[in-house]
């Protein structure tokens, strides 16, 4: 697909299509990989994911010069896994934060490697989000004194993630008339699509009465409108388009990148401009012209699904329809294997594991490779034969895919972006 450049000079035209994502590698999604026999701690995990995505990329060790990971108190930091694997780092660094990290990585990722200061980075993330550092404020985190930014939002009741979301969820409904079923359709949605995915730890195909009628968590989210929890680790790759050319698989070239754009106060985001105004309303504007595409121009989508609503509002304010729409976008087939865009085609956060956005990254890489690792018979050559039928345990592939567009999330008031596609 040719792609256009209808934007100013101001934009960096100059780095589009000139790294790419080269290698993708990840461990199963389990919950309780601390509590077996055979303990696996954030350090193993990530030296599984990192040396998987080397191999998914037919490169070495030598040939590994960054990396790049993040974590909330909750991981292993990148010098170690480098030794362990053997790797000798030019540059490192790993950073605070969860769901808005991803595709700010990848940015900075670019940018060393533009400067000069090292050619091919990994990025990872490992945690143990079920059996250790629980992100609702159990396990380890429930033992965590109450101090700084939280002592405000400890007393208005806001600990968890949905407790603080629901207010921006409820204002939605309340301005908008968008209803439980219609964002119930997300989770419908994703579960569908995990079906087919041998990985993921839900398989199970729900219905909107079944996430409807599951009991309530914090209102307006239901126990099947909230993620899953698991323990895992995820890396990707990043290198020079030229450099990609020579490695294994069809090259996934990065288009535009924005890194954990935020609302006026990320803190209190309600006291400057609308609550169920989420941060894609300010970073698509850095977004589409970057990557010289709109949303009409996008085939699928990996929208950070901690909750069904954080999905729809999410792909409202990136553009992918008028605010207020939201509901009826994700209701009506748009979303599903099949429908115009498919969304997070893995299962997502939802149904194959919490991953704080990165295995995101790796299903849309998988996508436009035209090689998503799901049920459909794999040929003598060693391809995948897709099939394109979405049936329960068939085919995951969306058929044709050339342009995705990621978007993370850390809260209503943060989140980073990415438009890839296929080389």
């Amino acid at each position: 697909m040719p792609m256009p450049d209808n934007v100013d000079a101001t934009t960096p035209k100059f780095l589009r299509d000139k790294y790419a994502i080269v290698g993708v590698g990840e461990t199963d999604y389990t919950r309780g990989s601390t509590q077996t026999t055979r303990a696996k701690s954030t350090r193993a995990m990530a030296t599984h994911a990192v040396k998987a995505a080397m191999a998914d990329a037919g490169l070495k060790a030598s040939d590994i010069d960054g990396m790049l990971s993040y974590q909330s108190n909750d991981s292993v930091f990148s010098p170690f896994v480098a030794g362990d694997l053997g790797i000798r780092l030019n540059f490192y660094m790993d950073v605070f934060g969860g769901g808005s990290s991803t595709e700010a990585l990848i940015g900075i990722a670019i940018g060393v490697i533009e400067a000069g200061m090292c050619k091919t980075v990994v990025i990872f993330r490992s945690m143990n989000g079920f059996s250790q550092v629980r992100i609702g404020g159990t396990g380890a985190r429930a033992a965590a004194p109450v101090s700084g930014d939280m002592l405000h939002s400890r007393s208005y009741g806001w600990q968890s993630a949905g407790q603080m979301f629901a207010p921006s969820f409820m204002r939605h409904m309340y301005d908008y008339g968008t209803t439980a079923e219609q964002v119930a359709a997300v989770r419908v949605a994703h579960s569908h699509h995990a079906s087919n995915n041998p990985k993921a730890l839900y398989k199970k195909r729900v219905t909107v009465e079944d996430v409807v009628t599951s009991r309530m968590i914090c209102k307006p989210l239901h126990l099947l409108d909230c993620c899953v929890e698991t323990d895992n680790a995820n890396a990707i790759i990043v290198t020079s388009a030229e450099r990609a050319r020579d490695l294994q698989h069809h090259p996934v070239l990065i288009r535009g990148v924005v890194g954990r754009c935020c609302k006026p106060r990320v803190d209190m985001h309600y006291q400057t401009g609308p609550i169920s105004t989420v941060a894609g309303h300010y970073a698509k504007e850095i977004l589409w012209p970057n990557a010289g595409v709109g949303p009409e121009d996008v085939d699928l989508t990996g929208s950070y699904d901690a909750f069904t609503f954080t999905t729809m509002l999410q792909l409202e304010d990136y553009g992918f329809c008028k605010k207020g729409e939201g509901g009826a976008y994700v209701s009506d087939g748009t979303i599903k294997l099949g429908g115009k865009r498919p969304n997070n085609t893995s299962g997502g956060h939802l149904c194959e594991g919490y991953t704080h956005g990165i295995a995101m990254v790796i299903e849309n890489v998988r996508q436009l490779r035209h090689d998503a690792d799901d049920s459909c018979p794999i040929g003598p050559d060693g391809k995948r034969r897709h099939t394109y039928d979405y049936r329960e345990g068939g085919c995951r592939q969306v058929k044709d895919a050339e342009v995705s567009a990621n978007m993370g999330w850390a809260m209503p008031g943060t989140g980073s972006a990415l438009v890839m596609r296929r080389g």
